[in-house]
């Protein structure tokens, strides 16, 4: 994101959406900085009228966010999420732009194999968290959950369940019942300040393996109950939470210790982005 954000010196204006959990950036921006054109706006126009199916794809994806000006005034701009911004920077017959379109062209090959071949997904996800310096033993815990949390959206999916907000809700219910607090009072309780900071991705193996158990826990019980309305799935999903968290307080019994800890793992560099699966841990 710091690289698209500042792009070879020139600042593209950026606006984080809370509700929509995602970037929005100035097109204008984008255009300025790909083509070096002293009047984006007008190259943006043509743009528009030489592909039309982009035109009615900008019209139609892309809102007006208030942004600051260099004057330090708030005007109202063309914004663009990241998969928009894609679609445009494909559209610029610029030299510049190709680094992206190659890029593209690589994401969009590995991602047709990884259809043919999951297997492929999980060894890269592997191999990211091996760049970043993760222990192999934490990689294994941290693939394993992924699965396990995919099996839960699925089974929230039987239920009706498909608003990332929803998710969400549920989530925290699982989050408070095991450790006491909803994940954004965990990643603030852990120093994680910025957007993109996954909280799992800062979990140690303690916390990560009672992550899975009540996570799992609710999935079996909503596979078994079929709650066919949200409060009967929420409720569900607190006794899932409860389970693991009953076991939590037997181990710190155990153990003399909290397994809660602000300790954070994988400071090295910038957080891996979420895993679109995973849901919304917020």
């Amino acid at each position: 994101m710091s690289n698209i954000k500042l792009f070879q010196n020139k600042k593209i204006r950026s606006v984080w959406n809370e509700e929509e959990q995602q970037w929005y950036f100035s097109v204008v921006d984008v255009v300025g900085a790909l083509t070096d054109s002293v009047n984006p706006t007008d190259y943006l126009k043509k743009m528009r009228k030489r592909d039309e199916a982009l035109a009615n794809y900008l019209g139609t994806i892309c809102p007006q966010v208030e942004m600051m000006t260099e004057t330090g005034k708030k005007r109202r701009t063309l914004a663009a999420n990241v998969q928009a911004l894609f679609r445009i920077i494909q559209s610029i017959p610029s030299p510049k732009a190709e680094p992206f379109k190659l890029w593209l062209a690589q994401v969009g090959y590995e991602r047709v194999q990884e259809i043919e071949n999951p297997e492929l997904a999980q060894e890269r996800m592997k191999e990211l968290y091996e760049q970043k310096g993760y222990p192999k033993d934490w990689i294994d815990k941290r693939l394993r959950g992924i699965a396990i949390r995919q099996n839960l959206t699925d089974e929230w999916k039987e239920r009706g369940i498909t608003e990332q907000s929803d998710y969400a809700i549920l989530t925290a219910e699982i989050s408070k019942a095991t450790f006491g607090m909803a994940p954004s009072d965990y990643k603030m309780y852990k120093g994680l300040t910025k957007k993109n900071q996954n909280l799992r991705d800062h979990m140690t193996d303690l916390e990560l393996i009672f992550t899975m158990l009540g996570e799992r826990v609710t999935t079996e019980i909503s596979q078994k109950e079929k709650p066919d309305t949200f409060q009967k799935s929420k409720q569900v999903a607190k006794r899932g939470g409860n389970v693991a968290g009953v076991a939590r307080e037997q181990a710190e019994k155990e153990l003399g210790r909290s397994i809660v800890t602000p300790d954070k793992l994988g400071e090295k560099g910038n957080d891996l982005q979420q895993f679109p699966f995973e849901g919304n841990d917020e």
